[in-house]
């Protein structure tokens, strides 16, 4: 590891901006939102950063506005507590600053038929046994909304009808429909055999489609969201542990040029005394 120099590319790009111009493309989660904002005001102090790219199109004159690639419960935490501006990490949404992939839901503790009589309780979901290979052609074909793996090796495939937003709304009601009744984790795996690896009590693997970064973009700017726990955004040179005081956020007192001349001497004070540091590796904290 290596102190950060400011004229290194990987130096995060921070910036305050108000809360009002962060557009998520995500439901964010109201289990985890609500311990955040209590974890904030306990710490008084926001540790690691939204992840935001601009969003094109806006209007001439008007002050720009960030899609939230990473960081929905954080930024609805600042909406919640009041805040009128959050400090963000600016990314461009390409590769190789950007890699966007798809997180799985392993559900434990779920019957098989309970699960499917669930599924077909939702409306306008159609649901279709089939083997797993099958069903895993027809998600990369995007033939299917979701393909869910079962541990002895069989699947089924979920169907609907409609566009891009159709088919979000109801990705929307399929995730409601176990997200507050039965346990689930997020894998980064399809593979039913590695899931139950790590987590030996799933009993249904549910995989989604991969998405572009355009249909991200597109949902934003509508207003429509996925659910939370799907898009996987993978970001080069991290901006973490930045513990800013939640004072900054909440005063209504100075704007965000006052405040950008703020982060910018307290970027150069850190710099100066060493305290910015880069990791090369992939590297796992146990503090969060």
């Amino acid at each position: 590891m290596n102190p950060a120099l400011p004229s290194d590319y990987r130096l995060p790009d921070l910036r305050f901006v108000g809360v009002d111009a962060l557009v998520p493309h995500e439901q964010h989660d109201e289990q985890r939102m609500l311990p955040l904002v209590r974890r904030m005001r306990e710490q008084a102090v926001l540790k690691n950063p939204p992840v935001v790219s601009p969003l094109p199109g806006g209007e001439p004159g008007a002050p720009p506005r960030y899609v939230v690639l990473d960081g929905a419960n954080r930024s609805t935490a600042a909406r919640h507590c009041g805040f009128p501006h959050m400090v963000v990490q600016v990314v461009p949404y390409t590769e190789p600053h950007v890699q966007l992939s798809t997180w799985a839901h392993a559900l434990g503790e779920y019957s098989r038929e309970d699960f499917e009589a669930a599924l077909r309780q939702v409306p306008g979901l159609e649901v279709r046994a089939t083997s797993l290979l099958a069903g895993r052609a027809l998600l990369a074909r995007r033939e299917a909304i979701a393909c869910v793996a079962f541990a002895d090796g069989s699947a089924d495939t979920l169907h609907g009808d409609g566009d891009l937003h159709a088919r979000s709304a109801l990705l929307n009601t399929l995730v409601d429909s176990y997200r507050s009744r039965k346990r689930f984790v997020r894998v980064t795996t399809e593979s039913m055999e590695e899931t139950l690896d790590r987590h030996p009590e799933t009993t249904a693997l549910v995989v989604f489609p991969h998405f572009e970064p355009a249909e991200v973009l597109e949902l934003a700017t509508s207003g429509a969201r996925l659910p939370a726990g799907i898009t996987r955004h993978v970001i080069r040179w991290r901006a973490l542990r930045l513990n800013i005081p939640i004072d900054r956020l909440a005063d209504n007192q100075h704007d965000t040029d006052d405040k950008s001349r703020w982060l910018a001497d307290w970027l150069r004070e850190k710099l100066s005394t060493r305290q910015v540091r880069w990791y090369e590796e992939p590297t796992v904290l146990f503090d969060e």
